[in-house]
């Protein structure tokens, strides 16, 4: 692999919580290292959050919230757009950060930050809109109200995958709700979070009306979502640990978010595009390494063009240039984790021995890091692992299909429905799969176009609840009647 680039700025060598409005280590002084997955070298340490560290900005989150909730909706929009401008000045300094801790392209990651202002500043717009209403009564002496009640403290937790992403989606719709926030990033990528914080606390916001910590997941979910403080889980990561933690959060009646995995089909109809096919989702699979909750990842083929696609993918996927994300023209980093390394080999493996080709990839880079080749495995009989498995990485399986019910039904078989993907020039058969895939989210004849402003969200095993438009602020928010007679 070429040599790691001077890194222009410095990662910080020490990574503290943000908690009641200040910067601190945790109240024993532990810590853990943060890696660089392009080179393994150690980048900095992250202080790692302790009960104690836990109570205070649990406690904090509280007094956040009972000052945060009386602002006015235009004072909250103030504030959460003055720390939407200072992400875009910090931009280019956050998105180093990113591709250090997390491996990928610097201009992924620019691009993340960027789409993070984005995104704060539609949600403190929607705060305003977040309107109540006048119920005509039944006794002609009786006001009735329903009011939009903020809902109280909120618990996140959030993955490595997209450092900025998966906060602002959150961070937004419970600001501008009214709700006080307190985040368990990851340890992962711990800069890139903490930079967004203060980019809040820079702006002003009241302290604890956010907060952020790091340490042991299952220690720190289990002693959140437990806290009667707490009133609302937002959760996103793999459907195992989604199940668990919703689990836990019924037994304490909290309500939550859930955006969990996925195994998103794309379906290639006859009339398929197919250089449209390879620009939109073949760049889309290798977007972040594979490592994406909505990934294009079975390519469900109809027999009379799977192979000229396979042929056009596996060309694609040859010419992408693979190395560290801070150099020029870098299309691809590595994966997060040495895990994820090994994940990938055990499924490429899993599947030839079940009889699938293996057109192109399957095999580790040379040189330091968690570099894995993009990958393209063909006919891969329904038995492999891959088949029923997210594979969260630089691989993607193609199977043939005659008639368009069948891919229909295997793009459904799965309990997975969070993402799914389509190419035809037929508006019928473009018609039927809106209709018949399960899935919370369909694009046909595109790459995945996510905005603020569109729902985020899957159905079946892939979670429930919104990251996006309007319906994202309802699960912050409570409906209270006000009903007044006069006298």
């Amino acid at each position: 692999m070429p040599q790691t680039p001077q890194l222009q700025p410095a990662y910080p060598s020490s990574i503290q919580l943000l908690v009641d409005g200040a910067w601190q280590d945790a109240a024993d002084g532990a810590t853990l290292a943060v890696y660089n997955p392009a080179t393994g070298e150690t980048l900095g340490q992250v202080a790692r959050a302790g009960t104690a560290d836990l109570e205070r900005a649990v406690a904090a989150a509280q007094r956040g919230f009972e000052v945060w909730r009386w602002l006015s909706a235009h004072e909250r929009q103030a504030i959460m757009r003055r720390a939407a401008q200072l992400l875009r000045e910090r931009a280019t300094t956050i998105a180093t950060f990113m591709t250090q801790e997390q491996g990928k392209p610097l201009p992924e990651a620019l691009a993340e930050v960027r789409a993070g202002a984005d995104i704060i500043e539609w949600f403190a717009d929607e705060g305003l809109r977040l309107y109540g209403r006048l119920v005509p009564s039944r006794r002609s002496q009786v006001q009735q109200l329903v009011v939009q009640d903020p809902v109280g403290p909120v618990a996140a937790f959030t993955p490595w995958n997209f450092p900025i992403n998966q906060i602002v989606r959150k961070l937004g719709a419970a600001l501008a709700a009214g709700c006080s926030f307190l985040c368990k990033a990851p340890e992962d990528t711990p800069a890139s979070p903490a930079e967004l914080l203060r980019c809040f606390v820079d702006a002003g916001v009241p302290a604890g009306v956010v907060g952020l910590v790091y340490g042991d997941p299952a220690e720190i979910s289990r002693y959140l979502i437990a806290h009667p403080a707490i009133r609302k889980i937002t959760f996103t990561g793999s459907t195992a640990v989604g199940k668990q933690l919703a689990a836990l959060a019924g037994q304490h009646m909290k309500r939550c978010t859930m955006e969990l995995g996925g195994h998103a089909p794309v379906i290639v109809a006859e009339d398929a595009d197919l250089a449209l096919v390879v620009k939109s989702v073949g760049a889309g699979k290798l977007r972040n390494a594979g490592q994406v909750c909505i990934s294009p990842t079975r390519f469900l083929v109809h027999r009379s063009v799977q192979a000229e696609l396979v042929e056009r993918l596996a060309q694609y996927f040859e010419g992408v240039k693979i190395g560290n994300g801070l150099e020029e023209g870098v299309q691809m980093g590595p994966l997060a984790h040495a895990r994820r390394v090994a994940a990938m080999q055990e499924l490429v493996a899993d599947a030839q021995a079940h009889g699938a080709q293996l057109r192109t990839g399957g095999h580790v880079l040379e040189g330091p890091g968690n570099f894995f080749a993009p990958t393209l495995l063909v006919d891969v009989p329904q038995q492999a692992a891959v088949c029923n498995t997210e594979p969260f990485g630089p691989l993607a399986i193609v199977r043939g299909f005659e008639q368009l019910d069948e891919a229909i039904a295997e793009a459904n078989r799965l309990p997975y429905g969070l993402a799914a993907y389509a190419f035809t020039r037929s508006l019928k058969t473009a018609h039927v799969l809106g209709q018949r895939v399960e899935a919370g989210m369909l694009w046909i004849n595109q790459a995945a176009l996510t905005s603020a402003e569109m729902p985020f969200g899957g159905i079946k095993d892939s979670g429930y609840g919104s990251e996006g438009g309007p319906e994202a602020l309802q699960p912050y928010v409570t409906p209270k009647v006000i009903s007044t007679a006069m006298i």
